[in-house]
């Protein structure tokens, strides 16, 4: 079993990019705790990440049959693309959208996220473990122990 882990535009910066508010943890922290949790599970996961919609989008679509479920934080795309939006649901697996921060504490337009009518699970404001979370959920339905 494979699940995939796509993230958005500026995390590739967390760590340094306004640490007060996303902590210090690197994107490269979180994919080798994944990784871990992943072996610990018997499970494959790949990870990805692009500053650029449509490279997201292709990468999902050369995804489709091959991932049982995606775990996504889109950053700011969360909240703007429609497109990126479409081309999680024609994965057409279960999808749990990770947020770093609590996105309902936030600025008013980060409280409305394109993403979340169609994912499984939210998962927001568990800084970092939120990632582990939600592919720990991701495994448990679709190994079908849920």
């Amino acid at each position: 079993m494979k699940i995939a882990i796509v993230n958005g535009p500026n995390l590739n910066l967390l760590g340094t990019r306004e640490p007060e508010v996303y902590g210090r943890t690197t994107l490269a922290d979180i994919e080798k705790r994944l990784e871990e949790v992943a072996a610990e599970l018997g499970v494959a996961i790949e990870c990805f990440q692009s500053n650029h919609e449509g490279a997201l989008i292709d990468r999902l679509q050369t995804l489709r049959g091959s991932i049982a479920a995606v775990v996504v934080n889109a950053g700011g795309l969360t909240h703007t693309s429609v497109a990126l939006r479409d081309a999680l649901a024609a994965l057409a697996v279960p999808v749990y959208e990770v947020h770093i921060t609590n996105i309902h504490a936030r600025e008013a337009f980060r409280h409305r996220s394109l993403i979340s009518d169609i994912a499984r699970a939210v998962v927001c404001g568990m800084g970092p473990r939120g990632y582990e979370y939600a592919l720990r959920e991701a495994v448990l339905n679709a190994a079908g122990k849920k």
